[in-house]
């Protein structure tokens, strides 16, 4: 794929990922970025890294298609969160309201799927953001604080196993394990809810250990499975002894911080795959 592109669309959502995502693809050569930003969710400090910014609501897709067709924008890529909660609290346009409609599933595979024809049917296409976000994910063999034990390492087998198929189901893509124990599956409450949930249960001892993982053939233009130092920080908190996250599937961001992170906190860091 071109990096160094002339033009190119941002939909952001929250959290630092957008904002890394402008940089890098600056960096790469592309020389105009269009961005558009939900209100509520992204944040503000994305406007010093575009060249053109919209802000509109969730549910808004025709203002965010237009934003992109007005200003000649023929490829985008979606980057940061969209907290879930505001799926069912959107108050969608027109366009948004006839795609929920013809929607029998709504996830966000589902939802962002759709919306990627919309944007097709007026000539922008919705494309991968991970070229330029390379070297924000980890890659087989990557750690970060203690080296785990035998037994971390056989939950972290058997959680990765567990996050598969829950997220070959739609259910989410992280699972909170301990001693061959499920503790928590990530649903609609994301991953930071899970990670907490599963601590929690896991005793005042804590050491549950959390794999987050990728979808089978996830569709990488959208939905990434992201860590950062907010992750760790609940891990943290929760006591959770080993993270582990799915090796060239997943990003993380904050590096520095989460390596600071993980040492403070003993907590183990590895890729699985």
């Amino acid at each position: 794929m071109e990096l160094a592109l002339e033009s190119l669309g941002l939909i952001a959502g929250s959290r630092s990922l957008p904002l890394d995502f402008a940089r890098l693809a600056r960096a790469a050569g592309v020389r105009r970025i269009v961005c558009t930003a939900v209100e509520g969710e992204t944040d503000p400090a994305i406007a010093s890294l575009v060249d053109d910014l919209v802000w509109l609501n969730v549910g808004q897709l025709g203002k965010m298609i237009s934003a992109f067709t007005s200003r000649g924008v023929k490829q985008c890529v979606m980057a940061g969160q969209v907290a879930p909660k505001n799926l069912f609290d959107l108050r969608p346009d027109l366009r948004a309201l006839g795609v929920l409609m013809r929607l029998k599933e709504k996830n966000a595979h589902s939802i962002f799927g759709a919306i990627a024809s919309e944007l097709k049917k007026d000539g922008v296409e919705l494309i991968e953001a991970t070229p330029w976000l390379a070297s924000l994910m980890p890659q087989k063999d990557f750690s970060l604080g203690p080296k785990i034990s035998d037994a971390q390492k056989a939950d972290v087998e058997f959680g990765f196993r567990i996050a598969k198929e829950i997220s070959r189901l739609e259910i989410g893509q992280t699972v909170v394990v301990k001693n061959g124990t499920v503790l928590a599956v990530e649903g609609f409450e994301g991953t930071d809810n899970c990670l907490a949930r599963g601590g929690e249960l896991a005793g005042k001892s804590g050491g549950a250990v959390a794999v987050k993982v990728a979808k089978l053939n996830h569709d990488m233009r959208f939905d990434i499975p992201c860590l950062g130092a907010k992750t760790f920080e609940i891990c943290a908190a929760a006591k959770i002894s080993t993270l582990a996250l799915e090796a060239g599937k997943t990003l993380l961001l904050e590096r520095e911080t989460c390596a600071e992170l993980a040492q403070k906190n003993k907590i183990s860091v590895i890729t699985v795959a």
